[in-house]
């Protein structure tokens, strides 16, 4: 049954690969994106306490958090990302996931580490933790209901409506 909930999730989001970024300095303004709204800016400090420390673990797959978390890795130049964080933004901001997810930007041009650490080679690229599961990637401007269905079945283990 994980397999298949596997599957579903990338079949829904291999097409959106191509609304990606190659993960290259362009156009950078160099600006440092303030997060008015409910996403959480995480340097490589946040990161190693809130998500996982692999300086401390780096043969394996501690979560660090108290709540599943979706991180957005992106850069300021990126069309899709920019397309993506008010998605993301409003995800972070419903009812539907207020004290249940936690939802991280990383800005791979501020925190080459972490993009490096996860192998991130395009953006936007979202890592998704659930508490008790090893995290799983996806790549692309995903559609707010693609996101919401997989926050829902990796995130929050509930199995999709039946049609």
């Amino acid at each position: 049954m994980n397999h298949l909930k596997k599957w579903v999730f990338l079949s829904l989001a291999l097409p959106l690969l191509f609304l990606s970024c190659n993960n290259k300095k362009e156009a950078n303004n160099n600006t440092k994106q303030v997060n008015k709204m409910g996403t959480i800016e995480l340097t490589k400090a946040d990161f190693l306490a809130k998500v996982m420390n692999y300086e401390k673990n780096p043969q394996q797959w501690v979560f660090e958090g108290k709540r599943p978390c979706i991180i957005d890795f992106y850069a300021n130049w990126c069309g899709p990302c920019k397309m993506l964080s008010p998605i993301m933004e409003e995800l972070a901001e419903s009812p539907e996931y207020a004290g249940k997810v936690d939802f991280y930007k990383v800005n791979t041009e501020d925190e080459p580490e972490l993009a490096a650490v996860f192998g991130i080679q395009s953006i936007p690229s979202i890592l998704f933790c659930p508490l008790n599961d090893k995290p799983q990637m996806a790549q692309g401007a995903l559609p707010k209901e693609t996101l919401k269905q997989a926050i829902n079945e990796i995130l929050l283990q509930e199995a999709p409506a039946k049609q």
